[in-house]
C-alpha cells in the first residue's frame, strides 16, 4: 500500500519475485488502473532485480491480448 515504488527500492533485498495485476479488479494492465506499471517495471529494472515479474490477472477481454499489454506495459 502507499508509495509502491518507494516501498518496492526499500526491500527489494527481500523480494524473490513481483506478480502484477490491476487495481482495482486484478483485471489488464490498462490506462484505468491506479497504478502506472510502466514506471514500476522501470524501479525493478533500475534495481537490476534478477527475479521474475509474473502476470497474474483475470482477463476481461481477449486473454492472448490482454497478456501482450500486460508485456508492453512492463517491458522497458
Amino acid at each position: 500500500e502507499g508509495d509502491i515504488i518507494r516501498t518496492i527500492r526499500t526491500h527489494a533485498a527481500h523480494i524473490g519475485h513481483f506478480h502484477t495485476g490491476g487495481v482495482p479488479g486484478r483485471h489488464e494492465l490498462d490506462d484505468t488502473q491506479e497504478l502506472d506499471w510502466r514506471a514500476i517495471a522501470t524501479a525493478i529494472a533500475d534495481l537490476g532485480f534478477p527475479g521474475f515479474v509474473a502476470h497474474e490477472f483475470v482477463p476481461t477481454r481477449d486473454p492472448l491480448a490482454s497478456l501482450k499489454q500486460a508485456v508492453t506495459a512492463c517491458t522497458v
